[in-house]
């Protein structure tokens, strides 16, 4: 059975991080707020003043005489005050009978008189009260300032209708155009969108319009948020990056709001760029005129569809958008005004996949036995996130080695692990397993070799790999999208070679073949229900539907759109291009019986061989012009994917 050649796509999804607390330091504020106070406690003539001894009447008297008074002043009250020669204040009262000959005496012994009518003004009081506590109202402040700004802060990471995108302006990443490799007319369409910003009088002598988005369709892993991630490098306009699913909370309303809050932003530094990864998340399709819906999702799009072109749509704001889903959204958004173009990034071909490895091998040492032309070509059908996995596979594998150079021998089991999964030395055959999976594999390579339309043998090995117990590697020697009639039969015969060698040789079935009977009645499937290849049933198609490039949708069955007299037609219709198949690869073995006792032989004795030695015991030249006419150079897996980058076959139990 043949397995796709296919990685786990690599994806950056920003965390949000929870705001600073409120510095610890803010409450020695109110320290340092009351030593101030007692300093200006005594420092302010109002509350400092120094307090007076007070002296009987004949005490000061007494005093008097003895020369210690200086100064006294006379109250209206008959309440005197005033300093002594020692510089202490004091205080006495007056009796109203002392009279004159009391200012005589004081005047006698050189006192210096002063009378005093009223007493210590309110306002000054107040004034001296209100600047004692101002370090308390002042350092106060500041510390309430500092509690809310951090409320603030946290409030904000809580999500309550404030955007979550990240502004590249000043600092910006470190990738540029010439990082993405091959793509060159994407980047053009995309380099047009950031030219009109930098120069808008250019396109504007024209009467050109700049467009209002541009849209990123293409398979996991071919390089879309890569593509924005250089725009991102190079414009020299501030960008905005967010994630579709950012928008979305369980409360109603706040997806809508971070829209606002987002194109407000984005409005207040135009030009600019917002970038919207995974735009599925938001933009799926709306429900019909019979189903209700006033989710956040809904009101999020609509908000997004207002923003872009509305009553006030925004200027002066381009909108990057990436998916890999593009069947399932809403119309409205893929409109002319909204997304204007829609920019696919398919699988890369041959000389983009070379053009991919020459980066992700820069900074790396390489044999001189290593040919990445050559390890382009045995990846068909793989991303640019694959063929970045490829290379840091080779290097894991030189590593484990002890080595820092990566040769031509890494690179191949590198790419039977991304393929067939890691070897394990401990999944070792039995003799009779041995043999029984040379024959599986021995019956796909002799087909493969004797049918003309079928793709070159690149590797047979009876190596156990992950699920796999062996594999008969095909590798096309061009690409292609488009496959014949003669193309597909041959396919459904090197699906069932395995099969049919352990008919001729053992006797009998195995578990072996579980996986090859699952893919060639898929592909049998197709071809009778969609590719109308069917004489019995005629030119009618009932395609499955399902994601363009994220595999199957639903089950076909509950949306079967044909009766069940027609069911019944293409489950017979299916049934016979099977055993055609598999009659045809009996005969063929049959036929070349010596030739396949040979190949088990060499099997079981070298393990693992390559495709020259498989058209050599079969007598025939090695293809050198791809196994067929060539109708149309391969872009991306069809959905009946007759060919994969290898075609590895369980020959254990599925």
């Amino acid at each position: 059975m043949t397995r796709p050649a296919s990685a786990p796509s690599t994806q950056d999804r920003g965390t949000p991080t929870a705001p600073p607390p409120p510095p610890p330091w803010r409450h020695y504020l109110w320290l340092i707020a009351l030593a101030i106070f007692v300093l200006l406690f005594f420092f302010v003539p109002a509350t400092s003043s120094q307090t007076p001894v007070a002296l009987s009447y004949s005490k000061f008297l007494s005093d008097v005489a003895a020369h210690k008074v200086k100064t006294i002043t006379l109250d209206s009250n008959g309440v005197a005050t005033g300093n002594l020669l020692n510089g202490k204040g004091y205080t006495t009262a007056i009796p109203t009978q002392a009279g004159q000959a009391f200012i005589d005496e004081l005047r006698a012994e050189g006192v210096e008189i002063t009378a005093e009518t009223t007493a210590t003004s309110f306002g000054s009081v107040v004034l001296s009260w209100l600047i004692l506590l101002s370090p308390f109202l002042i350092l106060g402040y500041l510390w309430w300032r500092l509690s809310k700004g951090a409320a603030g802060r946290l409030q904000g990471a809580l999500g309550v209708g404030r955007s979550k995108a990240k502004v590249f302006d000043e600092e910006r990443p470190k990738t540029t155009f010439a990082d993405v490799a091959g793509y060159e007319g994407a980047k053009l369409e995309i380099r047009e969108v950031v030219d009109f910003l930098r120069r808008p009088e250019r396109y504007a002598r024209a009467g050109a319009m700049a467009p209002r988005g541009v849209l990123m369709i293409g398979p996991p892993g071919t390089g879309k948020t890569l593509l924005a991630r250089a725009v991102a490098g190079e414009a020299s306009v501030p960008f905005f990056s967010v994630t579709g699913s950012s928008f979305v909370e369980m409360f109603v309303g706040v997806g809508a709001a971070r829209v606002r809050d987002l194109f407000a932003e984005a409005r207040k530094r135009t030009p600019a760029i917002i970038f919207v990864d995974e735009i599925d998340a938001i933009g799926q399709r709306r429900g019909g005129a019979m189903v209700v819906a006033n989710d956040e999702r809904e009101q999020t799009l609509n908000q997004l569809l207002a923003e872009m072109d509305g009553f006030d749509p925004a200027t002066g704001i381009v909108v990057l958008a990436a998916t890999n889903r593009p069947e399932v959204l809403d119309p409205a958004l893929l409109r002319p005004g909204r997304f204007d173009r829609q920019v696919v990034i398919p699988l890369p071909t041959l000389p983009e996949r070379l053009a991919i490895l020459q980066v992700h091998a820069r900074g790396k040492q390489l044999a001189p036995d290593v040919d990445l032309a050559v390890v382009a070509r045995g990846t068909p059908g793989f991303s640019g996130a694959d063929l970045a996995n490829l290379v840091n596979e080779a290097a894991i594998v030189a590593v484990r080695a002890d080595r820092e150079v990566l040769s031509a021998t890494d690179f191949d089991e590198a790419r039977d692990r991304i393929i067939l999964g890691r070897r394990e030395g401990s999944n070792v055959l039995i003799p009779d397993e041995q043999h029984a999976v040379a024959v599986h594999e021995a019956g796909h390579a002799l087909v493969a070799a004797y049918c003309d339309k079928a793709d070159p043998i690149a590797k047979v090995t009876i190596l156990p790999a992950g699920q796999s117990l062996g594999a008969t590697e095909q590798l096309p020697l061009v690409e292609r999208h488009l496959y014949g009639e003669d193309y597909l039969y041959d396919t459904l015969a090197v699906c069932l070679g395995g099969r049919a060698s352990e008919l001729v040789v053992l006797g009998q079935g195995s578990t072996g073949a579980l996986n090859d009977l699952a893919k060639a009645t898929e592909l049998a499937t197709k071809m009778v229900r969609e590719f109308g290849l069917s004489s019995v049933l005629g030119p009618v198609g009932y395609p499955s539907g399902g994601s363009v490039y994220l595999g199957e949708g639903g089950s076909a069955i509950s949306s079967r759109p044909f009766a069940e007299q027609t069911q019944a037609v293409i489950d017979a219709e299916v049934a016979r291009m099977l055993r055609e198949a598999e009659q045809r690869s009996i005969a063929i073995l049959k036929e070349h019986r010596d030739a396949l006792d040979q190949l088990v032989a060499l099997l079981v004795a070298n393990e693992t061989i390559g495709g020259s030695e498989v058209y050599a015991l079969a007598g025939r030249p090695e293809p050198a012009s791809g196994g067929g006419v060539t109708m149309a150079p391969d872009r991306a897996r069809t959905t009946a994917e007759p060919t994969h980058a290898a075609s590895g076959d369980v020959a254990g139990g599925g």
